[in-house]
């Protein structure tokens, strides 16, 4: 069918979503969202254009259905798919995974993934293939501008490269790829830079939501027979960044990146892909740089730094659609952090000190059919393993966590476990209509915050939610039973893909009061909670909870190039060993999105919908939210062939709204009240031009 490509500007959801490279696109529920085309052709699309106006790489993927933006920060938003988020979600950029280097998330995976710089996001949307490794939810693998093979044997330029103003922060960008290309060889150089001022909504300035970041790197890729030899090289400094949520901002990420792989056909009906890669981030947060500080006794600062070393194989024995895979993998992980006074030598401690977590797995998969059906069965086993070593600190150190580190030095530091994941994939080509039957069980291992974090502090993984933390050494590792169930349905002029999914999960790691007294300061590790201001702490404990929902895109061609697109998602998610609700799930929030499309720009109105949240969890103290509504205004000019640009009004109405998975303020001197949850932006116009060729 040739229809016309879903604006960019709607930017929802596309008529044809695509899927991953070297998959079959009815075999796995996987959109693939890309940069915006620079062409003024009329064809059947394999790819739905996207645009986000954030620095925030999080946003590139919040837009589509089941998933959400966990605004921490500028440069700290992690995503949330169908209620799981953080470490739950399998994360990585340019098949890259890694562990991020501070201990509350400030650089999730899309961190590192600036929008300047983003080529296209794989999104697997219920479940991960176990082939991409272990995870309880769904996968994102946002691939960067890279230069790519060229049909000669000369070499011949590629560029790829934009630049953005937003009105909201007067946040500037600009980056983008520089290649040379033969039918053999291909190098390139990628870059970005990012600054943007204090966010503004109607009524003031969100204080310490400033940002600065720089990326750049090298790739290559050799071309060896029917395979090809590739390795790339990438550095990201980011500078001093706000996170209000957090007590603590950025100063500093010092990131490096670097992975080598060869994919390819060794002989007819056996394709090889193996990858080695490696990233190391350095990483230090204060109280006193980006807000006003404290007194001095008062005043901390916490370096910490997140090694990863890992390795990847697989042999595919068939073709594409009909095969076994079999593979293995491993990652190495080593992480620690030390909390100190700058202004007191004496007084420094390591919350969490060379701490060590090891994965070694191995993968089968079988690609078949049976008559009309089409199937995929995988299966994974993985070995962990998890250390520390005996924490150190400073002559400075009260005596109240001096005796908790001692007993943990005495206790048993070293755990290992087993996790088994399984998945079934089920599927008919109909036609208009593929149904689609997913039935999985999918793991999670704790983290070593989770797992180690001895001394109470608000070290939480993300969850910003002004608690402080202890961890549990005996935690057992998470296990999901998965049910979903949906339908692609392609007609002349109009599409839907509904899905109804289902999560029940055991030993699912939460907060859960230190003791059974709680706000009675009867135990070592509540005296020190007390002392630094919070006497009910929270422990991570195992738990049981369920997640369930729908989400759909849809869309329809009205008259001429007149067209309307949609998503729509819903997640109810509890707890079911007592009776409350998990922290920070999404409420139920639609889009619609009306477009003009001709031949050579288009002009969008979209509409964003979003319910009330009383479905709060009482374990974080999370407070409820209203529903809001409010409109953004896009459009597009494609200039030349190669050469386009976007503009907007984002929050056209200047709608004041509270959006529920924001964070709560913890900064003084700020036009938001301290412990009021961070509001949206005021209305925000922006302009972006992108040159490729």
């Amino acid at each position: 069918m040739k229809s016309s490509i879903l604006s960019l500007a709607v930017a929802l959801t596309a008529t044809n979503p695509a899927f991953a490279k070297g998959s079959d696109p009815k075999s796995a529920d996987i959109i693939i969202v890309t940069a915006p085309r620079l062409t003024a052709t009329d064809e059947a699309r394999e790819t739905e254009d996207e645009l986000s106006t954030s620095p925030d790489g999080a946003a590139f993927v919040a837009r589509q259905p089941g998933a959400a933006l966990i605004a921490n920060g500028a440069l700290s938003g992690q995503v949330q798919m169908r209620g799981l988020f953080g470490e739950r979600i399998l994360l990585r950029i340019n098949g890259q995974h890694f562990a991020t280097g501070g201990p509350n998330a400030m650089d999730p995976a899309m961190h590192y993934a600036p929008t300047t710089l983003i080529d296209r996001v794989e999104i697997a949307r219920g479940i991960s293939p176990v082939r991409d490794g272990p995870g309880l939810g769904g996968g994102v693998n946002t691939i960067l501008k890279y230069s790519s093979f060229d049909g000669n044997s000369d070499f011949s330029p590629q560029v790829d490269v934009s630049s953005q103003y937003r009105s909201a922060d007067d946040s500037v960008a600009a980056g983008g790829m520089l290649g040379l290309a033969s039918d053999a060889v291909r190098v390139g150089i990628v870059g970005s830079y990012e600054k943007g001022d204090d966010l503004r909504f109607p009524g003031g300035r969100i204080a310490s939501t400033s940002f600065k970041r720089a990326v750049y790197g090298v790739h290559a890729g050799f071309r060896a027979g029917s395979g090809e030899f590739s390795i790339e090289y990438r550095r990201q400094d980011t500078g001093q960044s706000g996170n209000p949520p957090f007590a603590m901002d950025i100063v500093y990420f010092k990131t490096d990146f670097a992975r080598f792989g060869f994919e390819g056909d060794l002989k007819d009906d056996l394709h090889l892909e193996a990858h080695t890669n490696y990233s190391g981030v350095g990483h230090r947060m204060n109280n006193y740089g980006s807000r006003p500080a404290p007194v001095t006794a008062m005043t901390r600062q916490s370096d910490t730094y997140a090694d990863t070393m890992g390795a990847d194989a697989n042999l595919r024995f068939g073709t594409d659609d009909r095969h076994i895979r079999v593979g293995a993998d491993f990652e190495i992980i080593d992480k620690g952090y030390m909390l100190y006074n700058p202004f007191t030598p004496a007084f420094f401690i390591h919350p969490l000190d060379r701490a060590k977590s090891d994965r070694f797995g191995a993968f089968i998969e079988w690609r078949s059919g049976f008559g009309a059906v089409e199937s995929e069965l995988g299966l994974r086993v993985d070995r962990h393993g998890a250390s520390t070593e005996a924490p150190r600190y400073g002559p400075g150190v009260p005596a109240g966590p001096v005796n908790l580190a001692n007993a943990f030095t005495a206790a048993d530091r070293n755990w290992s476990g087993t996790s088994v994941d399984a998945s079934l994939r089920l599927w008919a080509d109909m036609g208009a209509f593929t149904p689609r039957l997913t039935l999985a069980r999918k793991t999670r291992a704790p983290s070593l915050v989770e797992r180690f974090s001895w001394l109470p502090t608000e070290a939480s993984g993300g969850l910003a939610d002004g608690n402080i933390y202890v961890g549990s050494v005996d935690l057992k590792i998470e296990k999901a039973w998965v049910g979903e169930i949906g339908v692609d349905w392609q007609g002349e002029n109009a599409y839907a893909r509904p899905v109804i999914f289902y999560r029940r999960i055991d030993d699912f790691i939460q907060g859960v009061p230190f003791d059974n007294s709680p706000g009675v300061i009867n135990t070592p590790v509540e005296m020190v909670a007390a002392a630094s201001g919070d006497p009910t702490p929270l422990r991570f404990a195992n738990t049981d909870a369920t997640i369930w929902g729908t989400d759909i895109a849809f869309g329809k061609k009205l008259i001429g190039p007149l067209r309307l697109d949609g998503v729509a998602s819903y997640v109810r998610a509890k707890r079911r060993d007592i009776t409350d609700n998990l922290y920070r799930i999404a409420p139920a929030n639609g889009r619609l999105g009306i477009s003009w499309e001709a031949a050579r720009w288009s002009l969008s109105i979209e509409g964003q919908f979003v319910a009330k949240q009383s479905k709060v969890s009482m374990i974080n103290n999370e407070a409820s939210s209203k529903a809001h509504a409010r409109a953004n205004l896009y459009g597009y000019w494609l200039i030349r062939e190669g050469v386009r640009l976007d503009f907007g009004v984002e929050n056209l109405f200047d709608a004041y709204y509270l959006e529920y998975l924001a964070g709560y303020n913890r900064i003084t001197g700020s036009d938001v009240a301290l412990g009021s949850r961070v509001p949206g932006a005021r209305r925000s116009g922006f302009a972006r031009i992108r040159w490729a060729i």
